[in-house]
This record gives C-alpha cells, sequence and structure tokens, in this order.
C-alpha cells in the first residue's frame, strides 16, 4: 500500500505531459475503445509508471520519446522485469 500511495501522490503533484503521439494514442485507447479493453495511463506497478496498461490482459504500451545508450539501456531492464511480473510490453517511437 505505501508504494501505491506514494506513486499516486506524486502523480497528482507531477502529471506526465503528453507528447502529441502519446494524445493521439490515448484517444483510441481511452473509453474503452480499442476492444472494449479499460486502458489507464500513468500507471504505477511497483517501482515504475508505465504510459499505458491494460491490467486485465497484462499489456502495457509504452512511447518512447528518443532513444540514447543509457535510456535504452534502463528501458530494456525495466521491459525484462515487466515480462518476468507476466506483462507484454508494446513499444513505440515517439515519432
Amino acid at each position: 500500500k505505501g508504494n501505491k500511495y506514494l506513486f499516486q501522490i506524486f502523480r497528482k503533484k507531477t502529471p506526465k505531459q503528453l507528447t502529441d503521439a502519446e494524445l493521439k494514442l490515448w484517444s483510441a485507447l481511452k473509453n474503452r475503445q480499442l476492444g472494449n479493453f479499460k486502458f489507464r495511463r500513468q500507471v504505477p506497478i511497483d517501482n515504475y509508471i508505465v504510459d499505458f496498461a491494460c491490467l486485465e490482459k497484462c499489456l502495457i504500451i509504452e512511447v518512447d520519446v528518443g532513444q540514447h545508450m543509457e535510456k535504452s539501456l534502463v528501458d530494456g531492464e525495466r521491459t525484462a522485469w515487466l515480462q518476468s511480473k507476466g506483462y507484454r510490453v508494446v513499444r513505440f517511437w515517439n515519432d
């Protein structure tokens, strides 16, 4: 409960500004428009906050803003951890 509570506080104080690509994707995912599945945005999962998630299907959608070597390594570790917890992670480029 503690971690989830801290993430809720963090999310409310510093909402992520969505890029144009994320806004377009969110407009297609929200309100059960895709296969009648419920997607949420900025979902806390343990120590991570993912861009979009359908918890019912254990599906995470991430929109990558840019790829630098350090970010790529962190994203790889993050993806491996999420997959180890049973999530399927799909990444799209922001372009």
